[in-house]
């Protein structure tokens, strides 16, 4: 066979041979693209519970450290309107009806729901019970109307919204202070707050302050009125504190009671990295490892402080450690 027919045979078959090797490559590379993509698309079961984009990768659900199954906070962030029922300068709780108000926490907890990474919103209602006067007398819900407290926690246990009443102690003593509010307890949406910046005989002019005893010892009654109450659960008690000399020995505080979930909020006043430097040492209470951090409104009164500008939902998240209780004033 001549040279040139030799070599036309040979091409003939070279190039069956690289058609076949090209569409075996071809159905590899596709077959590879596909499985590619089953992998990296999110199963229906993965949706971003969040409400955020189906496409991003779910993170777990942020747990908060230490807490047992049973405890509100360990799935939920609890999400609170501020003030006192009666008055306007004292919060946002004041200033509208309570179906209005119950809207616009609605609102702001999707808003919440929707950056939480897959935690419930409790709503709730954070009433001040006991008002400091001149002199550190104290003006309570019960001397004002204590129907119209009643008929707050009443409505809020109607709407699966839970109610924080805090004393602002004045001159008295904090464990007396919140022993007067322990006969709410009956009601299962309600928990106890103290503020330290009021247990003052001068309010408006100098901080107030508990130690990390009273704080014990607060607890302790507490727990020790649910039990022999025979009220069941957990209930948590929150503790105020934007300045070093609202706590006085911080360190002998303890969390460590089996019915009280301890509560340490940052309620500073100011710009955002004003707050977070506050917020930053909060955090360094490690012995109160459970925070909560609270945000004021600008209705444009004379004479309040307000936050400027407001820290948005995403951005609170970002604190560390994470706050779990977050109230706006």
């Amino acid at each position: 066979m001549p040279i040139y027919e030799v070599m036309f045979v040979y091409l003939k078959s070279a190039k069956k041979t690289i058609l076949c090797i090209a569409a075996i490559c071809s159905f590899i590379l596709f077959s590879s693209f596909n499985n590619s993509e089953k992998l990296t698309e999110t199963p229906a079961a993965e949706t971003n519970p969040a409400g955020g984009n189906p496409s991003e990768k779910t993170k777990a659900p942020y747990i908060v450290p230490g807490l047992s199954s049973g405890s509100l906070l360990r799935d939920n962030d609890i999400l609170a309107f501020y003030g006192h029922p009666v008055a306007k300068k004292m919060g946002i709780l004041g200033r509208y009806p309570r179906d209005e108000l119950t809207k616009k926490l609605s609102a702001l907890a999707e808003e919440y729901r929707a950056e939480s990474g897959g935690r419930n919103i409790v709503k709730a209602f954070y009433i001040i019970y006991g008002t400091v006067q001149p002199e550190g007398e104290i003006l309570t819900m019960r001397q004002i109307d204590e129907p119209l407290l009643k008929e707050w926690i009443e409505y809020a246990q109607a709407h699966d919204i839970i109610v924080f009443l805090d004393h602002q102690i004045g001159k008295y003593d904090p464990v007396e202070s919140l022993a007067v509010m322990f006969p709410y307890l009956k009601y299962p949406n309600v928990h106890l707050a103290l503020d330290p910046e009021w247990r003052t005989t001068k309010p408006m002019r100098e901080f107030g302050s508990v130690s990390g005893d009273e704080i014990n010892r607060a607890q302790q009654a507490m727990e020790k009125y649910m039990i022999e109450n025979n009220i069941e659960g957990e209930r948590m008690l929150v503790i105020h504190q934007f300045r070093e000399v609202m706590i006085r020995n911080r360190a002998a505080v303890k969390a460590d009671f089996e019915r009280i979930r301890l509560i340490h909020c940052m309620d500073g006043v100011g710009t955002p990295n004003e707050k977070l430097e506050t917020y930053k040492f909060n955090a360094l209470a490690k012995n109160m490892p459970v925070k909560a951090f609270k945000l004021f409104y600008d209705f444009k009164l004379p004479g309040v402080l307000v936050d400027s500008p407001l820290l948005t939902p995403k951005e609170v998240y970002a604190l560390e450690p994470r706050p779990v209780v977050i109230m706006y004033q």
